[in-house]
């Protein structure tokens, strides 16, 4: 059974940082590659950024480029998303997925994680 859990969300200021983690299990996780989507409240849930299978390929929306980075570590099953300067329009859930192929920005990917809600407040 595949999951991925999200960790680290939590209530920060404007300007802050924040890191979260995803944790998966179940899968090949070198195989995979990995992103983030987050979803405002009211909002649909929107692509933040992605990484190939072997950490060489990232992709950002604009609206994170230069402030958010991802990575990933294959020997510990584990995505990062490093988050500077934090603004209120950053919160949202942020959800972990996962595609054997690439992570596409409409959401059709293969697995999801539960999601972690971050809040910034001003």
């Amino acid at each position: 059974q595949v999951q991925l859990v999200e960790i680290g969300g939590g209530s920060v200021q404007t300007g802050d940082s924040l890191r979260l983690s995803c944790e998966a299990s179940g899968l090949s996780f070198s195989s995979y590659a990995m992103g983030w989507f987050r979803q405002a409240p009211g909002k649909e849930r929107v692509f933040v950024t992605a990484i190939n299978q072997n950490g060489r390929l990232t992709d950002y929306a604009d609206p994170v480029r230069a402030r958010f980075f991802i990575s990933r570590d294959n020997a510990k099953n584990t995505m990062y998303l490093q988050m500077n300067d934090l603004m209120p329009e950053d919160t949202a859930v942020y959800y972990c997925t996962a595609d054997k192929n690439f992570v596409s920005a409409d959401g059709r990917n293969d697995y999801w994680g539960q999601g972690t809600q971050v809040t910034v407040s001003s």
